[in-house]
């Protein structure tokens, strides 16, 4: 071999190197686009929109889940509301009340209700045209994951609550202000105590995610489109429950012109544990979508720290987890049940 032969062999490989060097950048630079032989997500699948306590409209599941359930609407409970009744001298008609109803059921940052006693079925009710209704009550939430019920929020309630008994010609049982003060302060301290909103990043270890191929790979999983951009959910069994699990990624990027050219490095994937029955066992669908999500995504686990989460780490939040259920069902406040989705939001 001549040396100008040597040189020739010598430049050729430099040069397939410097080829192949850049394929690669450009791999990495350029986020993962959808595999044309996974069906992306049904567009038409969407998160349930809860506009009232206990009302939503339906996910549309497929074949792959049982048709969702459905609920009666939400009452006043007295374990987190504060009741007060309104009297009548004589049953008045749904119209009535409905004309006079508070332009905003909340109080501050506390929602509150008012309910009709049907007086031809005998039941509790939100007051609805054509029916007639003997008496009345009304009830504030103590707490929220916005605190107790203050003051301020309690005198708002009682003046908007004053308004309606006027106008239906009825007489308000206020409840004592320090007293059902007193007891916000209390719940708000125990649902500080107990509770849990867990949530793990994933973070891609090569190239970066397009929009679709997040929403590919998350549809495979079960995940269908929440209400807000950047957002996926894996719905519940029910008709009008909160998901199971929520798959978050930077919403400037869902709402760019074209997504799939958007770069994404991580996304949330979420559990709110006191909004899902433990039945349902959100804990393992948690740690399971994380493990599978991660594997199919080449992403790593890490906290909100940048710390990869291990084994070990799952195992811990298990138990802990057990503990907090019971605590909670101690309180009739069992995860998923109407009062504790209340409470924790």
């Amino acid at each position: 071999m001549t040396l100008t032969t040597a040189l020739a062999i010598l430049g050729a490989l430099v040069l397939a190197g410097v080829v192949a060097h850049g394929a690669w950048t450009s791999w990495r630079a350029n986020p993962r686009q959808p595999r044309p032989e996974v069906p992306p997500a049904d567009p038409t699948r969407q998160e349930p929109v809860l506009n009232e306590p206990g009302v939503a409209s339906a996910p549309d599941l497929g074949d792959l889940r049982p048709p969702p359930m459905r609920k009666a609407s939400a009452r006043l409970d007295p374990l987190i509301d504060a009741l007060a009744p309104i009297t009548l001298e004589s049953p008045v008609s749904g119209e009535l009340a409905l004309t006079h109803l508070p332009p905003s059921r909340r109080a501050g940052t506390k929602p509150f209700l008012i309910e009709g006693l049907n007086a031809e079925t005998g039941e509790w009710e939100l007051p609805a045209l054509r029916q007639r209704y003997g008496e009345f009550q009304a009830g504030v939430q103590m707490a929220n994951r916005a605190g107790a019920l203050n003051e301020i929020e309690f005198s708002e309630f009682v003046q908007k609550l004053q308004l309606f008994a006027d106008g239906v010609g009825g007489m308000v049982e206020v409840p004592d202000m320090l007293d059902v003060v007193a007891r916000a302060r209390e719940l708000d301290a125990f649902a500080s105590g107990h509770d849990a909103q867990l949530a793990i990043v994933l973070r891609a270890n090569g190239a970066a995610w397009s929009v679709g191929y997040i929403q590919q790979m998350a549809a495979r999983r079960g995940f269908v489109a929440g209400v807000l951009p950047g957002r996926l959910v894996l719905p519940g069994a029910v008709e009008g429950e909160p998901p199971v699990l929520v798959l978050t990624f930077d919403a400037q990027a869902a709402l760019a012109d074209d997504p799939n050219i958007s770069s994404v490095r991580e996304v949330t994937l979420s559990l709110d544990v006191p909004q899902t029955p433990e039945s349902a066992e959100p804990f393992p669908a948690w740690h399971d979508a994380a493990r599978t999500l991660a594997a199919d995504m080449d992403a790593t686990m890490v906290d909100d720290h940048g710390r990869p989460i291990t084994l070990h780490a799952f195992a811990a939040i298990g138990t802990e987890l057990t503990t907090l259920y019971r605590a909670l069902e101690s309180r009739d406040l069992a995860a998923g049940s109407l009062a504790a989705r209340r409470l924790f939001s």
